[in-house]
This record gives C-alpha cells, structure tokens and sequence, in this order.
C-alpha cells in the first residue's frame, strides 16, 4: 500500500505494536502497557477493565490474571477477547482482537516468581471479583497467606497468563482536522496471512 509508510510501515503487526509500546514507554509517565480489555458475560453483556499487557511477540500479547475472576471466567468461556491502547500523548492507539487461551503453566510460573513477595501473597489472598466485606478481612487474609506461604511461595492454580493470538490488528494516529490515519490488519484465522487496508478515520 503505497501511503502506508513512516509509523505504519512494515508487514508484522507484531513489529509495529512492539516499536509503538517502545515510543509510549519513553514519554507515557504511567503504565505504557495498559490497555483496556473488553469480555462478555453469560448474557452477552460486555465487560470492560484495565489490564497490562507484560510482553507482545509474534505469537501475540500475554497478560497475567486470576484465572476464578469475573474476567477470568469470561475469557475461559468466550475463547475471544478485544483489547484497545491508547496514548494521549502521541495520539495513537491500537485495537486487538483476538482468540485467547492460558499461558503454559513454566510461562506463568516465570513470571510469577518474577514479581515482588507483596504481589505473589496478593495473589494467594485476593478472592478476586468476590464480594468483602471490610477491607481489613483482606489485611487479614494477606497476613495469614503470608504466615502460610513463606519467602518463596510457589504459584496458585487459579493465577496465570493468557495469550491473546489476534485476528485483528488497527493502528490509529490522529490527523489534523480529524482526518486520522487508520490502518487495518486482518486475517481469517491465527495461521492465515494479513491482509492490510486503510480505513476511512
């Protein structure tokens, strides 16, 4: 496509979502890699919350979560998720959607032992998505989890990673007057080949 060249340019959208997060991390003051990721529930009711993406190759985008959330349950059943970037500060964002499946137990377990000892007891104690009543029952749970678990917890069965595997890629940068480039990336299934097209803004 002959106008698809400067921030758009290249074959892999993989590649350019990885060079857009590089440019965000260096001027975005917080959280680069959030994202707002959209599920359904039973009654086909979207969902929508923030969550990080911790790594983008070019099998797709991991991000890690308790597998008994609200959003957890959604994802396991849906099989298929969008998530949105977006960064004000270079008037861009991406759109993803996708299939979606759990990570390998050895990836989630790297990523786990990865985090500070606060964040893996959390993740022991935090019935997510269930109701509380006090938040001081949650200080409480954290200490006995804490008191439970040890120095080197190893990883609970119900948190981990999810790879989300896109069908659908679209790049956004603003434009003056409003007139923004779009372009998208499509394929029919996870293996098929990309085909690209500039949409109207």
């Amino acid at each position: 496509m002959a106008d698809r060249k400067g921030i758009f340019a290249g074959e892999n959208p993989f590649e350019i979502a990885r060079q857009w997060l590089a440019e965000a991390t260096g001027v975005e003051k917080n959280d680069p890699n959030a994202v707002s990721l959209a599920t359904v529930d039973d009654q086909g009711m979207p969902n929508v919350r923030i969550v990080l993406v911790k790594s983008i190759d070019d099998q797709g985008l991991v991000f890690y979560t308790n597998y008994n959330s609200q959003k957890g349950r959604e994802i396991i059943k849906a099989g298929k998720v969008a998530l949105c970037f977006h960064w004000k500060s270079l008037e861009r964002q991406i759109r993803v959607r996708g299939v979606i499946a759990k990570t390998p137990p050895e990836i989630s377990d790297a990523y786990y032992t990865s985090r500070d000892l606060g964040s893996r007891i959390g993740a022991w104690a935090s019935r997510q998505s269930e109701p509380l009543i006090t938040k001081s029952d949650l200080v409480k749970t954290v200490a006995k989890e804490q008191a439970k678990q040890g120095l080197n917890p190893k990883r609970p069965d119900h948190w981990g990673g999810f790879r989300i595997t896109p069908v659908e890629f679209e790049f956004w940068a603003a434009g003056r007057f409003r007139l923004h480039d779009r372009f998208r990336w499509r394929r029919s299934n996870e293996t098929a080949p990309w085909e690209i097209t500039r949409l109207n803004p």
